[in-house]
């Protein structure tokens, strides 16, 4: 496949396809919208790894931004709350159904899948980053699964990640939808490799010219600096640790009155457990109980499940509208209150089985 290839017309469908040498490139081209996924990105990048796949020419596939300022800032949730809200709740569906099918894929990919992630980092930019063999962090990363913010949930697959990062730092991530950088990220297991935005050309150039992938990343690595949160891990799982959200929100309110950069964090994350989503954060806590059981593919499953029950509801649309359309920052959750969850309403959401479940093929189907 050359330049353009599927989805010719390159930049005007936000992402381009590229074989150069012995690698197939992914680039993720809607700068103005930060890269934010749409449906046909999604479904172009799912027929170009089917075509890498098969192409015996392609030895590993890269993906990367063209911006400096994103990777990709998640799935454009705004047009699929406008759609589900103008009654085509279907196509909704369709757009998480294809997303978690691409998420899978890159798991699953046979051949290394390379992601070059910098800049901002959210959501649906994970899914499509955080699954594959190896996952490279430039300087600049500002990881992220905010979703709780928008009344929705950390999805793409967060249910099987983040329950696997050290101690309970999973649960802090996915609670309350925290920003961290390169050097947290790196500590947390969540990426493989650092290496500096700079070298990036010269690391495409090795790949194309068929350096063999994991060597290759080893060659270009430098150490990362320490962790920014690195000196709180140990406060953080004893908090995070907790079995319930009550016990959690004690246990922030507890470290809250003290002094020092434990109290300023505490503080900060129980403002925002308290402002977003309440019953995001209960459906969170139950993803974050249940992944670590699981694999992949039975957390997207589950994950489709609660997704096509959330478009039924009432909060995603609001956070969408406070957040994303608004932008007053001022969302009327229903129910308002973490006091007012019934934590008996969460399980039926993941345990139900849909009329027409997701199922995820193979490479090999």
């Amino acid at each position: 496949m050359s330049e353009g290839g599927i989805g010719e017309g390159g930049a005007d469908i936000g992402i381009r396809f590229e074989v150069r040498g012995r690698a197939g490139i992914i680039t993720l081209d809607r700068p103005r919208a930060l890269n934010a996924l749409t449906h046909e990105m999604i479904r172009l990048m799912l027929a170009a790894l089917a075509s890498y796949a098969a192409d015996e020419q392609v030895q590993t596939v890269v993906v990367h931004s063209s911006s400096e300022r994103a990777f990709c800032a998640g799935g454009d949730v705004r047009h699929m709350a406008e759609l589900a809200r103008s009654g085509q709740r279907d196509a909704a569906r369709a757009f998480w159904r294809d997303e978690y099918t691409l998420n899978h894929a890159t798991a699953i990919f046979p051949k290394p899948y390379v992601s070059l992630v910098d800049g901002y980092c959210f959501g649906g930019g994970f899914g499509i980053s955080g699954h594959g063999r190896y996952r490279v962090a430039g300087e600049r990363l500002g990881f992220a699964m905010p979703e709780v913010a928008i009344g929705l949930f950390p999805d793409v697959g967060a249910t099987h990640v983040l329950p696997r990062l050290p101690g309970w730092s999973g649960t802090f991530l996915a609670l309350t939808g925290a920003r961290i950088g390169m050097p947290d990220a790196m500590a947390l297991g969540l990426y493989t490799h650092h290496v500096p935005v700079e070298r990036w050309p010269d690391l495409i150039e090795a790949f194309a010219a068929g350096d063999e992938a994991g060597a290759t990343l080893d060659r270009f690595a430098v150490v990362p600096p320490e962790p920014t949160l690195g000196p709180l891990y140990a406060e953080i799982d004893r908090i995070f640790a907790g079995g319930t959200i009550p016990a959690i929100v004690a246990a922030l309110e507890h470290a809250a009155r003290g002094t020092g950069p434990l109290a300023e964090f505490a503080a900060a994350q129980l403002a925002t457990i308290r402002r977003v989503s309440p019953t995001s954060v209960f459906i969170a806590f139950e993803q974050m109980a249940r992944g670590g059981g699981l694999d992949l593919a039975a957390c997207l499953v589950r994950e489709f499940r609660v997704v096509s029950r959330v478009l039924a509801g009432h909060d995603f649309y609001e956070g969408v509208r406070a957040v994303l359309i608004d932008k007053d920052q001022t969302p009327r959750w229903t129910p308002d209150r973490l006091e007012a969850v019934d934590p008996a309403t969460i399980a039926p959401l993941f345990d139900m089985p849909l009329p027409d479940e997701l199922v995820l093929p193979t490479f090999d189907a």
